[in-house]
């Protein structure tokens, strides 16, 4: 997906805000925040938005020395995640279509993301978002592929998140389920550690897809993941970066996010927002 003029201030923005989380010395920020200007007046040698974000946050590293500035973040949002876990079960099972509402618990986890929300109150949202339905919602199709469904891959977004894709998860535990995390830590998304501290049941293998950027770049992939990727039967895709850096991909993907900028939102056919369970194919 097409770097756009719209993700440059929010590059700056986002590294800012990590600087600060990484070091409270002002002329380390400052130093830290022109060298990502000058790195994204060549934002157009890059193919995907994720591409400049893991440049951009390899600066932060190299400046403050922390290797992960959003561990207590990632901890915090774990944490809060598996308060509100019992609620999100029985939000479930007062439901009547089990798995459309298990795939929008999953898609509402999508509101944990410090690349876009640095400050959001989880706990205080999550109620609002749940009830809100899917704007597109490719159901049918994912529904026809399940019958058969033998692996499913869920490449993961963020830590956090990984809690309510649990409970996803816990749905289809009669598949052989496979979630695929970032190689090393990268804004707030899950690697494995992250996914061990949200109490997975032990029969879901993780694995790293070998990729460090914050998304799916299919070429940096490991020969690991890309196996799984290419012979799993369903894909599910978690979140924006995944979004960008998977969109283009021949294979069929069911992409479930949040919708939360405008580029994306235009790309997806949605409002800024809304909720998507979107395939890239359709069997066609």
């Amino acid at each position: 997906m097409e770097i756009q003029l719209d993700c440059l201030p929010c590059f700056l923005r986002q590294v800012l805000d990590a600087s600060r989380m990484a070091t409270h010395q002002l002329d380390i920020q400052k130093a830290i925040i022109i060298e990502t200007a000058k790195l994204i007046q060549n934002y157009e040698e890059y193919r995907y938005s994720p591409s400049v974000g893991r440049e951009m946050h390899s600066i932060v590293k190299k400046y403050t020395g922390v290797s992960d500035p959003y561990k207590d973040v990632k901890v915090r949002n774990i944490k809060t995640a598996l308060s509100i876990y019992p609620s999100l079960k029985y939000f479930l099972f007062k439901t009547k279509d089990r798995l459309y509402w298990a795939l929008k618990i999953a898609a509402t986890g999508n509101i944990i993301d410090s690349a876009i929300y640095n400050d959001i109150d989880v706990e205080s949202r999550v109620g609002k978002e749940l009830d809100r339905e899917f704007a597109v919602c490719d159901i049918d199709r994912f529904e026809k592929l399940l019958k058969n469904c033998k692996t499913l891959l869920i490449i993961a977004d963020n830590a956090g998140e990984t809690v309510f894709d649990r409970v996803l998860i816990e749905e289809l535990l009669y598949l052989n389920i496979i979630y695929a995390v970032r190689s090393e830590p990268i804004i707030n998304d899950a690697t494995a550690e992250d996914v061990y501290a949200s109490d997975f049941n032990r029969s879901v293998k993780v694995v790293s897809s070998g990729c460090n950027a914050p998304g799916t770049i299919i070429e940096e992939c490991s020969d690991e993941f890309l196996e799984i990727y290419n012979n799993a039967d369903i894909v599910i895709s978690k979140g924006q970066g995944n979004f960008e850096t998977l969109s283009e991909q021949k294979r069929e993907i069911f992409f479930l996010l949040k919708a939360k900028c405008p580029i994306v939102a235009d790309r997806l056919g949605v409002y800024v927002g809304d909720y998507v369970l979107k395939s890239n194919n359709h069997g066609e």
